[in-house]
């Protein structure tokens, strides 16, 4: 009878890990400024991108994803909330005077699976909030290790030497901080030190999943290369064909498989979806500093294809396709709302503008659940909308890459266009080169009427419109 009672306890105990471990993991690992183009699976040459090759092989790789906003703190808004990032008040990229921070009303992916059991981690850039209480602890993070901002606010210039120029903005602004949970506990103020921030985000990592192996976790991962200055560590310095660029893409390149890794030798990675993407696209001024658009017009600071369209990759062994290509209109605010549905998370209370892209993950359908997207910039310009394959551009101010680009990690000009109502068709025009309006009025009037929508919804500075839906941040004292 004792022996009975023993293989019960232990047959019990392990229902238990079964129902503990039912609950897939989560990892976003996010990229900051890399490029469609910047890995070989999206063509990018002279880089080896093993890890990438490997997400390639065994997870889906999606064609037409892209940011919410080309910017740093809209485009991780958006991903987060699962909103347009204009309607939660988060626009362009917060500097260290801003006063701005994102409302901790709004429920983060981190919030929702929290409340669903999971432990959550974040490491990396946060860009959302510059002081404590707004940093990733009080939206839904148990941990939080990283930077407030992009690593190129600081008092230093791209060599990591202190600028003394009192006419320079970067004068004004503070050394750049670390930080664990709610506290400041060093500063990076040195090229040598930022050029350490790679592996350190790995290992916090790595160990976070570790010591959450045993139960379901969400793991954030910002990186915040290749974004410049580009800092790469001694252990990859010089080990590509593209200078400090590739071999930066090398060392991201390495991050993703030290996770892996991790995660084949915990036995996780059946259990554990792995998505990986970008914030938006390539600094194109940078030059040789800079990544890849993969082709597409543009980059980074623009709606045009180049600044919004990004790489992103899925990986859930058994369950995501492996090998598959998904050329569905896909967005970053869609991952909440896909990620709540396979993990049984509960939505956000307040109204989100993301899509559950589940059913196409899982195979389960060939329609594409999202028809519109709208591409917002600046405060709040309604400057082009995507309707399936077709793109109007409406009439706006627009950024230009096509003046003389930096080199040695110097930024070459940006200039300025006027940008007219134009009708591009991406399925046979993918670079945005030729206007076709003429010949589809019919799609010109659908799309306006799409515009006049989002105007009354999300409003338009463009046109001189308020919304009706928009929602407030928070405000930094």
């Amino acid at each position: 009878m004792k022996n009975v009672l023993v293989l019960l306890a232990i047959l019990s105990l392990g229902f238990r890990g079964v129902a503990q471990n039912k609950q897939p993991n989560v990892i976003i690992i996010m990229m900051d400024d890399m490029g469609y183009g910047d890995t070989e699976p999206y063509g990018m040459t002279q880089i080896p991108t093993p890890s990438f090759n490997r997400l390639t092989r065994e997870g889906t790789r999606f064609t037409h994803y892209n940011a919410a906003q080309p910017i740093c703190s809209a485009s991780r808004a958006a991903l987060l909330t699962g909103c347009y990032s204009n309607r939660v008040g988060m626009t362009g990229a917060l500097l260290p005077g801003d006063k701005r921070a994102l409302n901790p009303d709004e429920e983060t992916i981190a919030a929702l699976l929290k409340n669903a059991g999971y432990t959550t981690g974040m490491f990396g850039k946060w860009h959302l909030g510059n002081k404590a209480p707004y940093w990733p602890t009080h939206y839904g993070f148990d941990t939080f290790y990283g930077i407030p901002y992009s690593h190129d606010i600081w008092n230093r210039d791209k060599d990591g030497t202190l600028i003394t120029n009192k006419n320079d903005i970067r004068y004004t602004w503070p050394p750049l901080p670390l930080i664990e949970g709610d506290k400041i506990v060093d500063s990076i103020t040195s090229k040598e030190k930022l050029s350490e921030l790679a592996t350190h985000l790995t290992e916090h990592s790595i160990r976070f999943i570790k010591q959450n192996k045993n139960k379901p976790f969400f793991l954030y991962l910002a990186h915040t290369m290749p974004h410049v200055p580009l800092a790469p560590s001694a252990r990859f310095k010089g080990k590509s064909d593209l200078g400090d660029f590739g071999d930066e893409i090398m060392e991201l390149n390495w991050s993703i498989g030290e996770i892996l890794k991790t995660l084949d030798d915990e036995k996780l990675t059946d259990n554990t979806i792995v998505i990986v993407t970008s914030d938006n696209g390539p600094w194109l001024n940078y030059g040789d500093h800079a990544g890849s658009s993969g082709g597409f017009r543009e980059g980074k600071s623009t709606s045009w294809e180049g600044g919004t369209r990004v790489p992103l990759w899925i990986r859930w062994p058994g369950k995501v396709e492996a090998g598959g290509i998904n050329s569905m209109l896909m967005t970053n605010m869609d991952l909440l709302p896909s990620i709540v549905a396979a993990t049984g998370a509960k939505l956000p209370k307040k109204p989100i503008d993301g899509i559950n892209f589940l059913p196409v993950w899982l195979g389960k359908t060939t329609t594409d659940p999202r028809e519109v997207f709208y591409y917002y910039f600046g405060k709040n310009n309604l400057e082009d909308i995507r309707y399936k394959h077709w793109k109007l551009v409406l009439p706006h101010s627009s950024a230009t890459y096509s003046a003389l680009h930096g080199k040695g990690g110097e930024g070459g000009k940006i200039g300025r266009v006027d940008a007219p109502m134009a009708l591009y068709d991406l399925a046979h025009d993918p670079g945005e080169s030729y206007d076709v309006q003429q010949n589809y009025p019919e799609i010109v009037k659908k799309m306006l009427e799409l515009a006049e929508q989002a105007r009354d919804d999300m409003g338009d500075d463009l046109t001189n419109r308020e919304g009706k839906n928009r929602r407030k941040p928070a405000t930094i004292n």
